[in-house]
């Protein structure tokens, strides 16, 4: 009874979320590697390779470089890769590219590669909805996405066969050559597909609950012992103009910063650092640390120095944060696989691609089980108009 509670919850969760599933796991597939693909555009579009002995530009002389182009940066991005541009940020408002070593700033590629992976992320997240239909949109991805989590986890339960046998497990893990087409090979393909993403399937859509629940969102903190933080509880400190801690003139230039950076224990095998600008007082400079990727968590670490002395601050590696902090940006980066580097994006992917294959296989089991119910409701109707109730009976078992 219990089996077949979930096998109908299964079916009707499945014909409901489907056609949204398959949504999602197509951009997914075609999001796994958005980050690579990004960044081999700009290496191909900004990449410089310098000649031999040539010395890169100071740093301060780079970010004179953007105010001559009136480009106000909150941040300045250098890479351990002598090839890649330094970057001037200003967070959302956009990003210069200048190379390092002449200070030209280049002209900015067509942006089509970055509407196109923003177009697919808004379908994946809410139908690439905008304005005041982007709630509802992502309250529907949002409810299918619950539905999906729960496919998952029935569909372990109902993967194991209701006689545990050697011959029939086996015949549910690898593709039956008998199988070739039609039901036989639907079913088989749904469960060998389902058995072999189930884990990893569970971990990427429970993680995209996160996202679309508050409820989830502090659960990831509850679990980890702490309360979950308040939105807007926390607003930055207004620097007074009037207190002139340090002037210009008092302290180290932003190359002097970098290199204490750069030789520093702390700064490992270092992809790159993001100089965070400070205000023209400000005592210290904060100084973000990437080990990895981009999408590693684990791997980026803040380090602090002062701005007079060079000292040392500071230092707060990624397991400093708080359990609560670092189970949050864990799930970020779970969700597409990129925590666990280029094979865990690349098993994120094939799980997804998995997914399309399940959602298809899914709804056309679907379709033939409701093909053959209405076969024997025409047939019952023809022979004894009085069987319909029999023939509803037997459909449900």
């Amino acid at each position: 009874m219990i089996r077949k509670v979930f096998f109908w919850a299964h079916l009707c969760c499945g014909v409901a979320a489907g056609l949204i599933v398959l949504m999602m796991s197509v951009t997914g597939v075609i999001l796994t590697y958005e980050r690579q693909i990004t960044h081999w555009q700009e290496q191909r579009a900004y990449g410089y390779q310098p000649a031999a002995g040539e010395q890169r530009l100071t740093l301060d002389t780079l970010l004179a470089t953007g105010a001559r182009h009136d480009f106000e940066a909150t941040s300045l991005i250098l890479a351990s890769d002598p090839t890649e541009p330094a970057v001037l940020s200003a967070g959302r408002s956009g990003r210069l590219y200048l190379n390092p070593y002449s200070g030209e700033a280049y002209t900015p590629v067509d942006d089509s590669l970055d509407r196109f992976f923003s177009a697919v992320t808004g379908w994946h997240r809410w139908f690439n909805v905008s304005g005041e239909g982007r709630d509802t949109a992502r309250a529907i991805t949002g409810a299918a996405n619950l539905m999906f989590l729960f496919l998952v986890l029935s569909g372990i339960y109902l993967w194991l066969p209701g006689l545990i046998r050697w011959t029939t497990v086996r015949g549910r893990l690898w593709f039956h050559r008998n199988a070739r087409s039609g039901q036989a090979r639907d079913f088989n393909w749904h469960h060998v597909f389902g058995i072999w993403s189930a884990i990893p399937l569970a971990v990427i859509v429970a993680t995209a609950t996160v996202f679309n629940y508050s409820w989830a969102n502090n659960l990831v903190y509850q679990l980890a012992g702490e309360e979950p933080p308040q939105r807007g509880s926390r607003s930055p400190t207004p620097v007074d103009p009037e207190v002139n801690i340090g002037s210009a003139a008092e302290s180290l230039s932003l190359e002097s910063l970098f290199a204490i950076a750069r030789r520093s224990e702390y700064a490992g095998d270092w992809r790159t650092m993001t100089l965070n600008l400070p205000a023209s007082g400000a005592e210290t400079i904060s100084i973000s640390i990437d080990q990895g990727s981009g999408g590693q968590p684990q791997k980026r670490h803040s380090l602090s120095l002062n701005r007079e002395s060079g000292a040392l601050v500071a230092w707060e590696p990624f397991d400093s944060q708080s359990p609560g902090r670092q189970a949050r940006s864990w799930v970020r980066f779970l969700h597409t696989g990129e925590a666990l580097g280029l094979p865990g994006q690349t098993i994120a992917g094939l799980v997804s691609f998995f997914a399309v294959i399940m959602v298809w296989t899914g709804l056309a089991l679907s379709l033939r089980r409701l093909q053959r119910f209405l076969r024997r409701l025409r047939s019952s109707r023809v022979s004894n108009p009085d069987s319909r109730s029999s023939i509803l009976a037997k459909s449900s078992s």
